[in-house]
């Protein structure tokens, strides 16, 4: 067979699984109407789907004239996906099948020694989840981790990323795939957040929107023209290195980030026992906050406007329809409040900012939306002629769990 006639035929295979993945149950012949294709050719691909197991059977047409015709629809659990929201203080790893049902969660402190500590720690939990599920380790087909700064696919190191030691200086990518036995994605979590936004979340059908995620450290995801941004070294949204809120040419900031370190939970505790000789959790000074503390509602003042300048340097640049807050801190609504009070005086546009609709799982939702265009591209060979995702449609999932841990 000529290259060209096995490309042709990769594609016709993505288009009959793409008609069954966003129609299902469908039949043979809404399947030809919907992609142009023979009968004859796509009763071919099915038949090969079937026999593969990726489709099924599921029924007969009914209710109207003429003779009834067979449907097919995905088969959910052909493969797993493991999805991996990899933090500086914690670990959240699930299961979820083709049609992105979690199966099973496993959540872990993340292991303080950082380097490969972590990536035994994260081969650890997905053997556990499997055992959870009953399922031989070899369905699971591919391992997505979400992590804090800047995968380098030349080198498997992840630069940025301050929270987790040693992952600047050894091959990541290379220690995950030997450690869990299968192929692995490594991506920026919050490059996952908004994508998980945009598929099942808040961002849905935006095609120019960013996400903030606040907590132990800062960082922004960023779609432009429905396309993720990652930049020439995958390091666009590291907003904790915008050159403002702490000295920028202290070395200090080349480590953490200027902004970072006026922006992130530690400088939040640190500005409130400046302020009032006191040493709390963040969490506790939103409580003084609501109740009257002035020191408290300062801190958080002060915190917002300076988030406020982060997002007005996104939209300057990028003009996003929409900025969505999301991680630990950037959730919490008096703080969204006060950024969207002190947003108006240092920038001249509306931005429309609202809290991530997925919280904590939107990491999760991105990385089982990468996975699954990696199994797609891995079974058919080529990918989508446009770059996009074969996702099911928003409305047919349900992001909800059968057995979490």
């Amino acid at each position: 067979m000529s290259e060209t006639l096995r490309l042709s035929r990769k594609f016709s295979q993505r288009a009959v699984m793409e008609a069954i993945i966003q129609n299902g149950p469908i039949s043979r012949a809404s399947i030809a109407k919907q992609t142009g294709l023979s009968k004859q050719t796509i009763s071919e691909i099915v038949r090969q789907l079937e026999e593969d197991e990726w489709v099924r059977e599921t029924g007969r047409t009914s209710g109207h004239v003429g003779r009834s015709a067979v449907t097919y629809e995905l088969v959910p659990d052909a493969a797993y996906i493991a999805a991996v929201d990899l933090g500086g203080t914690k670990i959240h790893l699930a299961l979820t099948d083709l049609a992105c049902q979690v199966f099973t969660e496993e959540v872990a402190s993340t292991d303080r020694r950082g380097g490969q500590f972590v990536v035994d720690q994260i081969a650890a939990l997905c053997r556990q989840a499997a055992r959870h599920l009953g399922i031989a380790q070899e369905r699971i087909r591919i391992a997505v981790i979400g992590a804090p700064g800047a995968p380098d696919i030349t080198t498997g190191r992840i630069l940025m990323a301050p929270n987790i030691a040693d992952f600047d200086t050894m091959n990541v990518a290379a220690a995950f795939e030997a450690a869990l036995g299968m192929a692995v994605i490594l991506e920026n979590d919050v490059n996952l957040a908004v994508l998980g936004e945009n598929w099942l979340g808040q961002g849905q059908g935006i095609d120019n929107l960013a996400f903030i995620a606040v907590g132990t450290g800062i960082g922004g995801g960023l779609m432009v023209g429905g396309q993720l941004v990652r930049g020439a070294t995958n390091a666009a949204g590291e907003l904790g290195f915008l050159p403002f809120g702490a000295d920028p040419f202290e070395p200090e900031s080349l480590r953490t980030g200027a902004f970072e370190r006026v922006a992130a939970s530690i400088a939040i505790v640190e500005s409130y026992r400046a302020a009032s000789g006191e040493t709390v959790t963040v969490p506790m000074i939103f409580e003084r906050a609501a109740a009257g503390d002035r020191h408290a509602s300062e801190t958080l003042d002060e915190t917002a406007k300076y988030l406020a300048r982060g997002i007005s340097a996104i939209a300057a640049i990028a003009n996003p329809q929409k900025v969505i807050m999301g991680g630990s801190i950037g959730l919490r609504p008096e703080l969204i409040e006060r950024v969207r009070a002190f947003l108006p005086s240092c920038f001249p546009h509306p931005v429309e900012i609202e809290a991530s609709q997925l919280g904590p799982r939107a990491a999760i939702v991105g990385a089982a939306a990468i996975g699954l265009g990696h199994i797609h591209n891995a079974l058919f060979g080529a990918d989508a002629p446009d770059g996009r995702m074969s996702l099911p449609p928003a409305e047919t999932v349900s992001f909800s769990e059968t057995g979490r841990r």
